[in-house]
């Protein structure tokens, strides 16, 4: 969820330019962003307006800002990249403004952020940027968590500069005792979120382990440590560099029989992959509402090759859902993309994707997968996407994988999905039924993407709980026995 400051407007906007001036006192410099302008009507609580969940809630226009003067103005023209109408468009009403600009682009995966220029909320379609949001507090040690910020030499050689990679490390009690060496549970956070739950979480079980919460931000959205050819080997960093230097530094068990993985959402999807790429490297991973993992149905359109489908409408050329809540179809892929469009392609969660699937550009940009507008998909794009359909690759290399993979997955996700997941893990999981696996996958009734943890008949404790527990039974069944 976005939170935004926002402008007032009483009537309908009689014209479509919006001007924008930096106050002299915010910077002394000249500076650059993404411009967004928010407008929505009625009066807002306060002095911060929410985009709400449902697109076109908010109405948004935007512009990229090169070089912006302190005192200078910009006019931004709001009818030409905009939802979900052209501002001029707009009914008669009261209206409020406000406008922000995204310094670091940020935004369409985290909101008006530390170090972004904001307006306050006015009644006229002439804002001033006038304050600079504050930073984020400092991720602090304390006694049994601790901040990791690593430099990879696998990703400063792929980008010719020094990448860093974070994470939080949470201790078990008995860590000073000396001679003992901990198995490890690796959390991936979902798209939007950081290593920063590390200092929130309370592991639910007396699992013995090390909990190391990853964190999988980039400029191009969730990297979902998958090697890639716009954001870089983020698979390869994470064993060939990170867990190394952790499994050192934390007394941690360097064998795959104590390594664990779980995540929800992109995170999950995030978790599976590590285990499907790197299946001598990791003993287990428990990935909950994953992202797509079959790309006959990429929430819902089918981008394997061969497919003909539009990114926006059905087979049977309906507009397709993305979004559904309490049973009721509430938004579609469309409108999800078109919002998107506004708010940037630096990272937004469909742009993300790109980032990480598809082949760089000759402008140095992921390639789309469809076009924006039409929704028309690209097939050569398509194709190359082949490689990260975690089903695929695990059906057609099955002899290769499947001893490797035995008993290690245990995917869990609700029947009625909030962005329809569900129909591509149910064609991954009859696969892995069919093999033998049927421990692999548990669709949950009644449960979608946002209340599948809570307690259930298969997981009275909560699912974490339940989690966390096969983790620690896992372990104790697999590592070596005392001579």
């Amino acid at each position: 969820m976005k939170t935004l400051l926002f402008l007032l407007l009483p009537f309908a906007i009689s014209a479509a330019s919006i001007e924008v001036t930096l106050d002299p006192s915010l910077t002394p410099a000249a500076t650059s962003g993404r411009l967004i302008i928010l407008m929505k009507k009625g009066k807002p609580q306060g002095d911060t307006i929410r985009t709400g969940f449902l697109p076109g809630e908010t109405w948004m226009a935007a512009r990229e800002i090169e070089h912006l003067a302190p005192g200078a103005t910009v006019t931004l023209d709001s009818d030409d990249i905009a939802f979900p109408l052209p501002f001029s468009q707009a009914p008669a009403g009261e209206w409020y403004y406000m406008a922000i600009l995204d310094r670091d682009h940020s935004y369409a995966r985290a909101g008006a952020g530390p170090g972004d220029f904001v307006s306050a909320v006015s009644t006229e379609p002439k804002l001033t940027l006038t304050k600079e949001n504050p930073a984020r507090p400092a991720l602090v040690d304390t006694e049994t968590v601790k901040l990791v910020d690593f430099e990879s030499p696998q990703l400063s050689r792929f980008f010719g500069r020094p990448i860093r990679m974070q994470a939080g490390v949470v201790l078990p009690e008995n860590f000073a005792k000396p001679g003992v060496r901990f198995p490890t549970v690796y959390h991936v956070h979902g798209f939007g979120g950081d290593h920063s739950a590390a200092w929130r979480a309370k592991p639910v079980t007396k699992f013995n382990a090390v909990h190391v919460y990853l964190n999988a931000n980039v400029p191009g959205g969730h990297h979902v440590f998958a090697d890639s050819a716009n954001n870089g080997p983020w698979g390869g960093a994470l064993t060939l560099d990170l867990i190394p230097y952790l499994e050192k530094k934390y007394k941690l068990i360097p064998r795959p029989y104590a390594r664990f993985l779980t995540g929800h959402s992109s995170g999950g999807w995030s978790t599976l992959w590590l285990q499907v790429a790197y299946p001598k490297f990791f003993g287990g991973t428990w990935p909950t509402a994953p992202d797509s993992i079959d790309f006959k149905s990429f929430t819902g359109i089918d981008v394997t090759p061969g497919s003909s489908q539009n990114a926006y409408l059905t087979k049977d050329g309906q507009p397709l859902s993305l979004v559904r809540m309490n049973g009721k179809e509430i938004v579609t892929f469309k409108d999800f993309a078109l919002q998107e469009r506004v708010s940037g392609d630096h990272g937004g969660q469909l742009t993300s994707f790109e980032w990480v699937f598809s082949p760089k550009g000759d402008d140095g940009r992921p390639m789309p997968l469809f076009n924006r507008v039409s929704g028309v998909i690209d097939p050569a794009v398509a194709e190359y996407w082949r490689k990260y359909d975690i089903s695929y690759q695990v059906q057609t290399r099955w002899a290769e994988l499947g001893p490797l993979l035995r008993g290690k997955i245990r995917l869990v996700i609700g029947d009625q999905d909030t962005f329809h997941l569900e129909e591509a893990a149910k064609i991954f999981c009859v696969f892995m039924k069919s093999k033998g696996a049927e421990d692999a996958c548990e669709i949950v009734p009644e449960r979608d993407h946002m209340n599948l943890f809570k307690a259930n008949k298969t997981y009275p404790d909560g699912l974490m709980k339940r989690i966390e527990d096969e983790m620690a039974r896992q372990f104790v069944k697999n590592r070596p026995k005392p001579q």
